[in-house]
């Protein structure tokens, strides 16, 4: 199981805002079967079974900056590539939580 937080900031766009950016990012990879993915704040992480699928993945997501008319993209990705067990990205919060004092 890959798990990724990605996050691109498109660059000399007319306007501060990247929410149009975000929104076609994600539609970009919506049809994408194999994977599960959740919107943050700062990103978005990505669940994909093995490495090819995530790659494919991010590469959608930043051609869509370019195609919704970003000159540049700066892309920053953290990936996490487990195989001695499967932990979805959830399962990784739930354990977090679970070692918290309440």
């Amino acid at each position: 199981m890959v798990v990724c937080e990605l996050t691109l900031v498109p660059i000399g766009t007319e306007t501060t805002s990247v929410s149009k950016y975000v929104a076609g990012a994600l539609d970009s990879i919506a049809d994408m079967k194999n994977i599960t993915f959740a919107l943050n704040p700062m990103g978005t992480v990505i669940e994909a079974p093995d490495l090819d699928t995530m790659y494919e993945a991010i590469k959608r997501m930043q051609e869509s900056v370019f195609l919704n008319g970003a000159n540049r993209v700066y892309s920053v990705v953290k990936i996490d590539d487990r195989r001695d067990k499967e932990r979805s990205f959830m399962e990784k919060i739930d354990s977090v939580e679970s070692k918290r004092k309440k």
